[in-house]
Protein backbone atom coordinates (compact mmCIF):
# COMPACT_ATOMS: atom_id res chain seq x y z
CA UNK A 1 0.00 0.00 0.00
CA UNK A 2 1.34 3.42 -0.95
CA UNK A 3 0.17 6.71 0.50
CA UNK A 4 0.78 9.88 -1.49
CA UNK A 5 0.26 13.18 0.28
CA UNK A 6 -0.16 16.59 -1.28
CA UNK A 7 -1.25 20.10 -0.41
CA UNK A 8 1.38 21.25 2.06
CA UNK A 9 3.34 24.47 1.82
CA UNK A 10 4.09 27.80 3.40
CA UNK A 11 1.05 29.74 4.61
CA UNK A 12 0.53 32.87 6.66
CA UNK A 13 -1.20 32.82 10.01
CA UNK A 14 -4.95 32.98 9.52
CA UNK A 15 -4.73 31.25 6.17
CA UNK A 16 -6.03 27.88 5.01
CA UNK A 17 -4.65 24.74 3.43
CA UNK A 18 -6.15 21.45 2.32
CA UNK A 19 -4.07 18.31 2.59
CA UNK A 20 -4.87 15.18 0.60
CA UNK A 21 -3.67 11.61 0.98
CA UNK A 22 -4.46 8.96 -1.60
CA UNK A 23 -3.97 5.27 -0.83
CA UNK A 24 -3.24 2.78 -3.58
CA UNK A 25 -2.27 -0.87 -3.86
CA UNK A 26 -3.88 -4.20 -3.13
CA UNK A 27 -6.37 -2.86 -0.61
CA UNK A 28 -9.28 -5.00 0.54
CA UNK A 29 -10.67 -2.60 3.08
CA UNK A 30 -9.61 0.64 4.76
CA UNK A 31 -10.55 0.99 8.39
CA UNK A 32 -9.26 4.19 9.94
CA UNK A 33 -7.73 7.15 8.14
CA UNK A 34 -5.98 9.81 10.15
CA UNK A 35 -3.59 12.72 10.13
CA UNK A 36 -0.69 13.09 12.54
CA UNK A 37 1.84 15.88 12.80
CA UNK A 38 5.31 16.33 14.18
CA UNK A 39 6.28 19.87 15.15
CA UNK A 40 10.01 20.74 15.13
CA UNK A 41 11.75 19.13 18.08
CA UNK A 42 8.60 17.43 19.32
CA UNK A 43 6.96 14.03 19.14
CA UNK A 44 4.43 12.99 16.55
CA UNK A 45 0.85 13.62 17.66
CA UNK A 46 -2.63 12.79 16.41
CA UNK A 47 -4.40 15.67 14.69
CA UNK A 48 -7.61 14.02 13.50
CA UNK A 49 -8.90 10.53 12.81
CA UNK A 50 -11.88 9.01 11.05
CA UNK A 51 -13.16 5.44 11.04
CA UNK A 52 -15.05 3.91 8.13
CA UNK A 53 -18.47 4.78 9.54
CA UNK A 54 -17.93 6.63 12.77
CA UNK A 55 -17.56 10.22 13.88
CA UNK A 56 -14.31 12.11 13.52
CA UNK A 57 -12.11 12.80 16.50
CA UNK A 58 -9.80 15.79 16.82
CA UNK A 59 -6.99 17.03 18.99
CA UNK A 60 -8.23 19.78 21.27
CA UNK A 61 -5.79 22.23 19.69
CA UNK A 62 -7.43 21.97 16.26
CA UNK A 63 -11.12 21.56 17.12
CA UNK A 64 -13.24 24.09 15.27
CA UNK A 65 -10.44 24.90 12.81
CA UNK A 66 -9.60 21.60 11.09
CA UNK A 67 -11.94 19.17 9.36
CA UNK A 68 -11.09 15.62 8.34
CA UNK A 69 -13.06 13.88 5.61
CA UNK A 70 -12.67 10.86 3.38
CA UNK A 71 -13.75 9.70 -0.04
CA UNK A 72 -14.05 5.93 0.21
CA UNK A 73 -14.47 5.50 -3.53
CA UNK A 74 -11.08 7.14 -4.07
CA UNK A 75 -9.38 5.76 -0.92
CA UNK A 76 -8.50 9.35 -0.11
CA UNK A 77 -8.51 11.31 3.12
CA UNK A 78 -8.47 15.10 3.37
CA UNK A 79 -7.60 17.59 6.06
CA UNK A 80 -9.06 21.06 5.66
CA UNK A 81 -7.09 23.43 7.87
CA UNK A 82 -8.51 26.90 8.50
CA UNK A 83 -7.32 29.79 10.64
CA UNK A 84 -3.84 28.33 10.78
CA UNK A 85 -1.56 29.40 13.60
CA UNK A 86 2.24 29.40 13.88
CA UNK A 87 1.95 26.58 16.43
CA UNK A 88 0.42 24.41 13.67
CA UNK A 89 3.83 24.39 11.98
CA UNK A 90 4.81 20.74 11.55
CA UNK A 91 5.36 17.89 9.17
CA UNK A 92 1.95 16.34 8.59
CA UNK A 93 1.66 12.58 8.06
CA UNK A 94 -1.20 10.56 6.71
CA UNK A 95 -1.93 7.27 8.46
CA UNK A 96 -4.12 4.43 7.23
CA UNK A 97 -5.10 1.13 8.78
CA UNK A 98 -5.98 -1.21 5.96
CA UNK A 99 -6.40 -4.85 5.13
CA UNK A 100 -4.55 -6.13 2.10
CA UNK A 101 -4.41 -9.77 1.02
CA UNK A 102 -5.24 -11.29 4.40
CA UNK A 103 -3.24 -8.98 6.63
CA UNK A 104 -4.13 -5.87 8.59
CA UNK A 105 -1.42 -3.23 8.66
CA UNK A 106 -0.68 0.34 9.59
CA UNK A 107 0.67 2.57 6.81
CA UNK A 108 2.29 6.01 6.82
CA UNK A 109 2.67 8.67 4.17
CA UNK A 110 5.99 10.35 3.45
CA UNK A 111 4.99 13.56 5.23
CA UNK A 112 4.31 17.05 3.96
CA UNK A 113 5.68 20.26 5.43
CA UNK A 114 3.31 22.94 6.66
CA UNK A 115 5.20 26.02 7.86
CA UNK A 116 2.90 28.76 9.20
CA UNK A 117 4.42 32.24 9.34
CA UNK A 118 3.30 34.86 11.84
Amino acid sequence: VQLVESGGGLVQAGGSLRLSCAASGSISKIYTMAWFRQPPGKQRELVAGLTADGPANYADSVKGRFTISRDNAKNTVYLQMNNLKPQDTAVYYCNVVARTTGTLNNYWGQGTQVPVSS
